[in-house]
């Protein structure tokens, strides 16, 4: 990471721009793309292991229960987080008109996509987000990643189906997706060889993205836009050094460093990526092998909190909401504010987990409070490194919830209750 970042201000000083876009940049998108080939495979046949290991319905109503309610908890915590914290700041009495004119009209195009996307989305019926979850075709839905949430239902139908008909049938189809998934992993531990090279590449071509021939602008970018990403960060930073210690330490029963130590190399990943998709191999396996969480719990609950738990994402877009609301000099009533909650946490779930997806959404929570949408333009330009660190927080709240459902099951391995100092 901090060779890329080097290399990309280095290359932006000596004219290296289009060399590292043309010879660098690409294998950080081979490295994208190996991760978001192995996405779907993944969460489909670790849901359909994990839901016929646990044999009962009961059982897997009851861990459902507690990971969505646990989800929704986490999410709505956020939300609200950060309406507190940029009421108190108010980032956005910082822009001058001047400023403010500059930026509208050099995302003006990008800002108009986005309303596009969001207007389609705003235009579909009330239950429509319930008609999105059932796929009229599964294959079709699995060469989609942004269909996240139809291979979960096919995968939870398909491994319900495999625990209600009898065990001397089932039991050759829960061998062969028992084998599937271990070649899965295998492939992921392939995959991850070449880590280290995609993170340097992603994040040189990041740079030399934003510098251009010019290494100061992207300094001077970061410092003008400085206050509303301080206040974001601050916002994740209380969830993830706050609450989910609290929620780690309390319910998971867990010190917050042996979890931290554990889930490092994920939360690297996902700040290299800005997808919880593509972080999801990593996730599980880090949750699996450092932190000792049953195999039973992460093939149920990361998965799933993938693609419906995005506390980060959440937080930015209510802070984002009010500091646009702020930059044109709006007063948001507390209903609205309220409104912005309930948007924000819904939009949440149906956000697709992979980069930029939040911003669409964000889209739809300004329309619900009526802020100008031109507004998005204001907060684009930092827009891609406040979408690694949500995402960050993203993945850390997905292996929170799965602690906390571990250890509420029973499901935490002895070797890290013992790191603990719990046994």
């Amino acid at each position: 990471m901090a060779l890329g970042i080097a290399w990309g201000f280095f290359a932006s000083s000596v004219g290296l721009i289009e060399f590292t876009a043309d010879w660098i940049k690409p294998f950080g998108t081979i490295f994208i793309n190996l991760l978001k080939l192995i996405a779907v495979p993944l969460v489909l046949v670790s849901l359909i292991t994990g839901v016929a290991s646990l044999s009962d319905i009961s059982k897997l109503s009851r861990i459902g229960t507690k990971t969505i309610g646990l989800y929704l908890m986490t999410t709505v915590i956020a939300v609200v987080l950060g309406l507190v914290i940029v009421n108190i700041v108010e980032p956005g009495k910082a822009f001058s008109p001047e400023k403010r004119e500059e930026f509208k009209a050099q995302f003006a195009a990008t800002a108009s996509e986005r309303s596009t996307d969001a207007e389609e989305v705003k235009q579909q019926g009330p239950l429509q987000a319930l008609i999105d979850i059932v796929p009229d075709n599964v294959f079709g839905a699995m060469t989609d990643n942004s269909s996240m949430l139809q291979v979960i239902f096919f995968a939870l139908l398909f491994g319900i189906a495999l625990i209600l008909i009898p065990s001397e049938k089932s039991s050759p189809v829960t061998s062969f997706f028992d084998g599937v998934n271990l070649i899965i992993l295998k492939m992921v531990d392939i995959i991850m060889m070449a880590a280290p090279y995609g993170v340097f590449a992603l994040l040189a071509g990041l740079v030399v993205e934003f510098a251009g021939d010019n290494p100061a602008s992207a300094v001077e970018l970061l410092v003008v836009l400085g206050y509303y990403c301080i206040v974001v960060i601050a916002g994740l930073a209380i969830m993830m050094f706050v609450v989910y210690p609290i929620l780690v330490t309390t319910v998971g029963k867990t010190s917050y460093k042996t979890f931290f130590k554990g889930i490092f190399p994920a939360q690297m990943l996902a700040l290299s990526t800005s997808s919880s998709a593509a972080t999801l191999p990593v996730t599980m396996e880090r949750c699996e092998e450092n932190l000792g969480i049953n195999r039973e719990i992460t093939s149920f609950v990361l998965p799933l909190g993938a693609t419906i738990n995005m506390d980060g994402t959440s937080l930015y877009q209510s802070v984002a909401a009010v500091f646009i609301a702020q930059a044109y000099g709006m007063d948001l009533s507390w209903a609205t504010q309220a409104g912005i909650v309930l948007t924000a946490t819904l939009a949440s779930i149906g956000a697709a987990a992979v980069p930029g997806a939040g911003v669409v959404m964000l889209v739809i929570v300004l329309q619900q409070a009526g802020i100008p949408i031109e507004g998005i333009a204001l907060i684009l330009a930092p827009d891609r490194l406040l979408d690694m660190l949500r995402t960050t927080v993203n993945i850390t709240g997905d292996a929170t919830v799965a602690m906390v459902v571990a250890r509420s099951e029973g499901q935490l391995h002895p070797p890290v209750m013992e790191d603990a100092g719990l046994n």
